[in-house]
């Protein structure tokens, strides 16, 4: 039995170089769309020549794109990806069975997380790098919600698992790994000022130091050399440069001239 129609929608900003990779571990899907948010570089180009259809706009807040890019799909099946993301062997040909006769209206898939091109499989958390997620899901049944970090997903219908995996390649070094905790720092403490959200100075150092034990020790980044360092300390500075800066947006909220001096 053939298997049912699948769009593989893939969001992106200005990443003309992880893009050729993502399009070409996709090219066996029925639809690709591709949403492009206030991108400058070559991404329309790389997209268009792959075949993908093109969806160009400014969408600050992530929920809008998201949405935007779920209702530009025209298949009954869609597969989100990110641009640092590749569909392996594996999973394309568990799709093909899957999609066959599908038991469920979403599924989720394992992730195999890279730094730097070395699989790192230990001490991962929710905000450098995730052990899977629900990117396969029936039209209809996914919906993004309000927020700049992890937003909240609501899902519909029954789910399922998949076995085969996606690569993500999550940091290409160490000094990547330091730019996107600064990003996600910022957009969690703009998160927090718009929902009066200021932590307790104990709490952000109680998570200091218990997001760091929970890398390094219970998710065993211990395993991992110099990586599980890395990031077991993104887990717990994570909280911290975000009460930092949560402190230092209120200051410059109050003192207009220091607006162009925030972190």
């Amino acid at each position: 039995m053939p298997r049912q129609a699948l769009t593989v929608l893939i969001v992106a900003r200005n990443e003309e170089m992880q893009l050729p990779d993502c399009l070409a571990s996709a090219a066996f899907a029925d639809e690709i769309v591709v949403v492009l948010d206030r991108s400058s570089d070559r991404s329309a180009g790389i997209a268009r020549a792959a075949g993908a259809k093109l969806l160009e706009g400014a969408w600050p807040v992530e929920a809008e794109r998201r949405n935007a890019g779920i209702a530009a799909c025209t298949g009954p099946w869609i597969l989100e990806l990110d641009s640092d993301e590749r569909i392996s062997v594996e999973l394309r040909a568990e799709l093909e069975q899957v999609l066959a006769a599908p038991d469920a209206d979403f599924y989720l898939i394992p992730f195999h997380n890279f730094i730097g091109g070395v699989w790192v499989r230990y001490g991962w958390g929710a905000y450098n790098g995730t052990a899977a997620k629900r990117a396969l899901f029936r039209k209809g049944h996914k919906l993004w919600g309000a927020g700049e970090v992890h937003p909240k997903i609501t899902f519909t219908g029954s789910g399922g698992n998949l076995n085969g995996h996606i690569d993500h390649y999550v940091y290409r070094d160490s000094s990547a790994l330091l730019a996107r905790l600064d990003r996600y720092a910022a957009a969690a403490a703009r998160d927090g000022i718009r929902n009066q959200q200021l932590p307790k100075v104990a709490t952000t150092v109680r998570r200091f130091f218990s997001r760091f034990f929970k890398s390094y020790v219970s998710r065993k980044g211990h395993r991992e050399g110099w990586r599980g360092v890395a990031l077991a300390l993104f887990s717990g500075l994570y909280p911290v440069l975000t009460h930092l800066k949560i402190l230092e947006m209120r200051a410059a909220a109050a003192n207009p001239e220091l607006q162009d001096k925030t972190l």
